[in-house]
């Protein structure tokens, strides 16, 4: 594997409150290519319908800085504008990540995730529960009321194996080499990192669809 070590890199810092504040970048300096983000050099595929900007957030369930940012992100994502599309992407930098990615999109193809995705966080990093194998998480999965046989016809499924490979297909055009981190309309891509914080990460992002916005 040619990525750094994940547990170095597993997202930046994330500096502050669980709830995000849309601060003015008119007021400091505007973000700087290559420093504050980068442009992809070739473009990502992208699901948002036409007239909608695309905002994908990667992440691992395990990792503790997408736990932290969890709470973060989805005050972000009630205030974004009606035309700008959120949506997750699980990574899998290594064999074992792959479960819980078939997790992720398995509760998404049963309408599970507004219910379930806040819990699997929740299970691993409060309750300290192992979700990292097939049969751990099935078992999971049948103690929240779901039909644990219908949940393992999906997680097995040639559908959520499509979907699993798609989403490394798409973390690595966005080259994506920790997470939590942010693309924007298949053509940007920011992190912790690069940004400084996961805050201003998201502040980057909304600099970014303004330029989509306005045709740069």
């Amino acid at each position: 594997m040619k990525r750094r070590d994940f547990s170095v890199v597993c997202g930046a810092a994330l500096a502050g409150s669980a709830v995000a504040p849309r601060l003015a970048l008119a007021q400091a300096k505007p973000p700087v290519a290559g420093t504050d983000y980068m442009v992809l050099e070739k473009r990502a595929s992208v699901e948002a319908p036409a007239g909608k900007i695309e905002v994908v957030e990667f992440f691992w369930y395990s990792c503790p800085h997408c736990n932290a940012f969890e709470p973060t992100l989805n005050a972000w994502v009630k205030g974004v504008g009606k035309d700008v599309s959120v949506r997750r992407v699980p990574v899998a930098f290594r064999d074992d990540f792959v479960p819980q990615q078939r997790l992720f999109y398995a509760l998404e193809a049963m309408g599970l995730l507004d219910k379930l995705h806040g819990q699997v966080f929740a299970a691993i990093h409060v309750e300290k529960q192992k979700l990292a194998r097939g049969d751990e998480i099935g078992d999971w999965v049948g103690k929240q009321g779901v039909d644990k046989t219908k949940f393992m016809e999906q997680y097995n499924s040639f559908s959520i194996s499509t979907k699993a490979t798609r989403g490394a297909q798409l973390q690595n055009a966005y080259r994506v080499e920790g997470v939590p981190a942010l693309g924007v309309a298949g053509r940007f891509y920011t992190d912790g990192s690069l940004a400084r914080s996961m805050e201003r990460a998201l502040q980057v992002v909304e600099f970014l669809t303004g330029e989509v916005r306005s045709g740069r």
